[in-house]
């Protein structure tokens, strides 16, 4: 049976790229990184085109001894599984979002969520650079493209790019962005910096 556009409601129009047959779109996995309370939630949450599934719990006295609120005081809900959303970038280039759990206690599930992907977004707060360590390490061990997003909160001191390279020794060649985890703009410049970086380091 045939169709065309106008016959879907409004929330359900396809883009003409959706209706030829001949293109199908690359769907393509990214992980999202970082140390607790950086922003991961939020990133995913601005820039995903469908409801974000979440899976937050509220924080209780017994978690008191192992997350540092010093940062982030109105903090109540924490991330215990993963973060999912998408977004379509380009006609047809889909990705899929998995954030991580920022917690130590949680970093087993690393290995799953990140099979599959072709890179991550490893989200650093300049408050607390050495949160952000952990992930650092992990994708260079690994060999996953990555760039690294700041997170500029409001408030806080705002550093160049290159500032926070040398705090963090990382590579020349990765791309540092500074950005603001709330603004869909900003959050899709981190997500094209991070498609780039993986087709440079793609073998052809």
């Amino acid at each position: 049976m045939d169709f065309a556009v106008s016959d879907l409601p409004d929330e359900e129009v396809l883009a003409p790229w959706q209706l030829d047959q001949e293109r199908a779109p690359i769907a393509t996995k990214v992980v999202v990184a970082g140390g607790f309370g950086v922003g991961k939630t939020t990133f995913v949450g601005s820039v995903s085109e469908i409801t974000p599934l979440r899976t937050e719990a509220l924080m209780t006295r017994a978690s008191e001894d192992t997350d540092d609120l010093s940062a982030t005081p109105d903090k109540v809900t924490t991330t215990v599984a993963m973060d999912f959303g998408r977004v379509t970038l380009d006609d047809d280039l889909v990705l899929y979002l998995f954030g991580t759990p920022g917690q130590e206690r949680f970093w087993f599930m690393w290995d799953d969520l990140v099979r599959g992907a072709i890179g991550a977004v490893v989200m650093a707060d300049t408050r607390r650079l050495t949160d952000c360590f952990a992930a650092l390490d992990y994708f260079e061990s690994c060999g996953l493209p990555y760039v690294v997003a700041v997170n500029h909160f409001e408030g806080t001191t705002r550093y160049e790019a290159e500032d926070v390279r040398d705090a963090l020794t990382v590579p020349a060649d990765v791309p540092i962005v500074i950005m603001d985890a709330r603004e869909r703009f900003t959050v899709v410049e981190s997500l094209l910096a991070l498609v780039t970086r993986a087709l440079e380091k793609t073998p052809a």
